[in-house]
């Protein structure tokens, strides 16, 4: 007769809709670290939703990124800026290179047909202490303007906001030991408005949250692929 724990059965790994996740990261962790998972398991990089319970969390696919492998020939786009509906076929969307507009960055997405569903734009920053924005052109909608958290919204909210990182830095660098320490940099927050209401929130590019069902999410996945920087 055989003691111990019972082996826990892991869920299995299905590929999911992209039309309607909302959050989501892009990611090769398919299965991460959790109190009953030691380990955690890679596959290929792809956007990925959280399923399933906390103990045993997975990161289920919704687009794979393509690689120098998978690449359909004749596109403008990197591998990596590039989503494929399964691992080896269907062209779900592709990030264009970008095109210099007057210091504007813009890219612009195509569908699978190649029919342009939309740009990504990284807009210069202005001033300092502020740093570069984003804007997201979904044809027939209101633009996406995606600022630091702390500085978007009204005057008075952004006042508050701006009161409340200064502190936040000063804590961190007194537990960090101040510039120069080893310890990373958070990524930076930001909101992501349409006629200033928030549709959309993201962490880095680590981590993003649509908020509204009108919002292409292929645009979403796109500003993702490329990385706030």
């Amino acid at each position: 007769m055989a003691f111990g724990r019972r082996r826990v059965e892991e869920p299995p790994m299905e590929t999911v809709g992209w039309a309607d996740v909302q959050t989501f990261v892009v990611s090769s962790v398919e299965r991460p670290v959790t109190v009953k998972r030691k380990h955690a398991v890679r596959g290929k990089p792809a956007v990925r939703v959280a399923r399933g319970s906390r103990d045993l969390r997975i990161l289920a696919p919704c687009a794979f990124l393509g690689t120098t492998d998978t690449q359909q020939p004749g596109l403008p786009s990197r591998p990596h800026h590039t989503l494929y509906e399964t691992e080896t076929r269907g062209l779900l969307c592709y990030v264009e290179p970008a095109v210099d507009s007057a210091g504007e960055l813009r890219h612009v997405v195509r569908d699978g047909r190649g029919e342009c569903i939309g740009t990504v734009v990284r807009v210069p920053r202005k001033r300092r202490p502020f740093k570069h924005t984003w804007r997201i052109e979904q044809p027939g909608h209101p633009e996406i303007v995606g600022r630091n958290e702390w500085a978007s919204g009204d005057a008075k909210e952004i006042a508050g906001r701006f009161a409340a990182k200064i502190l936040e830095e000063v804590v961190d660098n007194a537990l960090s030991g101040g510039e120069g320490s080893d310890r990373p940099s958070k990524p930076r927050s930001l909101e992501w408005r349409a006629e200033n209401k928030v549709v959309m929130v993201s962490e880095g590019s680590d981590k993003v949250t649509v908020r509204k069902g009108w919002v292409d999410r292929r645009l979403a996945f796109a500003f993702a692929l490329l990385g706030d920087r």
